[in-house]
């Protein structure tokens, strides 16, 4: 995929723009997200935008448009068959999601629309059970607004920030500098995903709650939120940052 994503931008900056509309248009429309591998695509656009082959405004455009219409088709698709969807068997198999999506919106419709976005499971489905609550315009479009505004750079700048370190003059202390990055970003994400395991402690059962429970979180959680802070801090002063900083500086500016 990301073969011919490359290629798509050697051709043209339009198809390249139709890449970022087309993943973030998927990735948006009811359940059709669900199945679409959206965050490594958009990762792999990222680092696109991060080695200078994209630019990162027009990709952010494309981004908000692609799920403008993705979101706004599902919320249609939402109000229109609200009664064949609450009948469907797909939607059967997901019913506890699906519930639990319902009543999120009947509680708090407007952080629920914002916040769902960017989270995976609930991104393509909160448009569509807002429709089939018919959940009123006015209601949906603020946060949706927002959501949309602030998706595509979220989601893009993991690959940004790899495509930036990708392109940093090679030298003697280069690629190493390079695996410290990486290093410090997963610990840094680790350090969050226990942290948020942590808070949901007793909300959820699944794979990792054998291997992650209450009283192994409260002492792992924060050792590496300390862990990820500290790594975080420590390369901020390494001699390649300023380095990185100015070619991460260039994405956003659009200087050579």
């Amino acid at each position: 995929m990301e073969a011919w994503l490359e290629h798509l931008i050697t051709q043209s900056l339009a198809w390249s723009l139709l890449a970022v509309l087309l993943v973030s248009f998927l990735e948006s429309l009811a359940l059709v997200g669900l199945l679409l591998p959206g965050t490594v695509l958009m990762t792999a656009l990222g680092a696109l935008v991060g080695s200078g082959q994209l630019g990162i405004y027009p990709a952010w455009g494309a981004g908000i448009v692609g799920c403008l219409l993705g979101d706004w088709i599902s919320y249609y698709i939402g109000w229109q068959f609200k009664g064949p969807l609450h009948r469907w068997s797909f939607l059967q198999k997901h019913k506890s999601l699906l519930d639990k999506t319902e009543h999120a919106l009947h509680q708090h419709s407007m952080f629920t629309i914002l916040v769902g976005r960017f989270v995976g499971p609930t991104r393509p489905l909160i448009p569509m059970v807002a429709g089939m609550l018919e959940l009123p315009v006015k209601k949906f479009l603020p946060p949706n607004l927002i959501g949309c505004l602030l998706w595509p750079p979220a989601y893009l700048m993991p690959g940004i920030l790899a495509g930036v370190a990708i392109d940093i003059p090679k030298d003697a202390g280069s690629e190493l500098f390079v695996w410290l990055l990486l290093a410090v970003a997963l610990l840094v994400w680790l350090a969050g995903w226990l942290c948020w395991r942590w808070k949901r402690a007793g909300k959820q059962q699944d794979w990792a709650t054998r291997w992650l429970p209450l009283s192994r979180l409260r002492w792992l959680a924060p050792v590496a939120l300390v862990a990820g802070v500290g790594s975080f801090v420590a390369i901020l002063f390494h001699p390649m940052m300023p380095i990185y900083l100015r070619l991460l500086w260039q994405v956003f500016v659009g200087t050579a």
